[in-house]
């Protein structure tokens, strides 16, 4: 199969096109035909060196933990996933290749009517947003700050906190107010002054944060929320313990994952997707989703 695959750890040029043996699926798993593979800085961080606890690694090394594609193997005791059904999934390395081999579990179907680009990249924002949800307990009559609003968490949490009932205020560049906007959020410009601008957008106060920036965005937050367990930041890791505010707890399911494609489906749930590469350029991909900046999702394709 062709995949993009690296062989020592190193910058997005150590990323290149690959040929490499065909997996194929055991019990209880199925085997996808890739079409396309999302991009996360989480993919960038393996590549650079890290080492996820329980993942199983070798070389060449392959990342890439969500995928859509056609399921074309199925293992043994599956019943559920059938030969040629389209799915979108996760996993934990493995997604920029032509073929994935994960649990049968892992996957849900595709609807008609996501294309497959999208597809490709919707599993990691859409899920995490969902688990931040919820470890906040963010609900009806809520005001939600969510910061970093225009990236692909972002995009996915204002949308779900809003459709939960709670008032969504926004961080983001200035060229991405107009798109918070959009989504259904009071967009804020990033900056000096940023406690002020939020202070005058919500005069009730801010009751959760979900912080995808880091930084100044989340002392900002730790001077506007008093309960720090409704602060969650997915950036500042290292830092969450000693400030007291929460991580993501939570794991992926494919139930969770269909109900949010089904939002897609029904355009509850918009996901923007800002640029696609073929997975012969995952090394400028990579270099991309490394600046930290533009709004929705990467995607790697691959060809029929």
């Amino acid at each position: 199969m062709k995949a993009a695959a690296f062989t020592e750890i190193g910058d997005p040029e150590v990323l290149r096109p690959m040929e490499l043996d065909d997996p194929h699926a055991g019990p209880g798993q199925v085997r996808v035909r890739v079409r396309a593979a999302g991009v996360q800085p989480f993919d960038a961080a393996v590549r650079a060196g890290w080492e996820p606890a329980g993942a199983e690694l070798r070389w060449p090394r392959v990342v890439g933990n969500e995928f859509a594609g056609v399921v074309d193997e199925v293992g043994d005791g599956v019943t559920k996933v059938g030969l040629g059904m389209e799915v979108l999934g996760f996993t934990v390395l493995g997604a920029y290749a032509e073929y994935v081999v994960v649990p049968a579990d892992n996957v849900t179907a595709k609807p008609a009517e996501m294309p497959w680009e999208v597809a490709g990249g919707f599993t990691a924002g859409t899920q995490t947003a969902t688990i931040a949800l919820d470890n906040l307990g963010v609900g009806e009559g809520d005001t939600v700050l969510v910061h970093a609003a225009a990236g692909s968490v972002g995009t996915a949490a204002v949308q779900l906190a809003a459709l939960r009932g709670a008032t969504v205020l926004g961080t983001a560049s200035a060229v991405n107010q107009d798109y918070v906007r959009s989504l259904g959020a009071t967009p804020l410009v990033y900056g000096e002054g940023l406690i002020d601008r939020i202070r005058a957008a919500a005069p009730g106060g801010v009751d959760a944060v979900i912080d995808g920036a880091g930084g100044d965005a989340l002392d900002v937050s730790l001077e506007l929320v008093e309960n720090r367990d409704r602060i969650l930041t997915l950036v500042e890791h290292d830092k969450a313990a000693d400030l007291g505010v929460r991580l993501t707890a939570g794991t992926r399911s494919a139930e969770r994952l269909a109900g949010l494609a089904a939002l897609h489906a029904k355009g509850d749930l918009k996901f923007h997707v800002r640029r696609t590469y073929p997975y012969t350029e995952a090394a400028q991909a990579h270099r991309e989703i490394e600046t930290g900046h533009g709004r929705g999702k990467i995607v790697l394709t691959f060809p029929v």
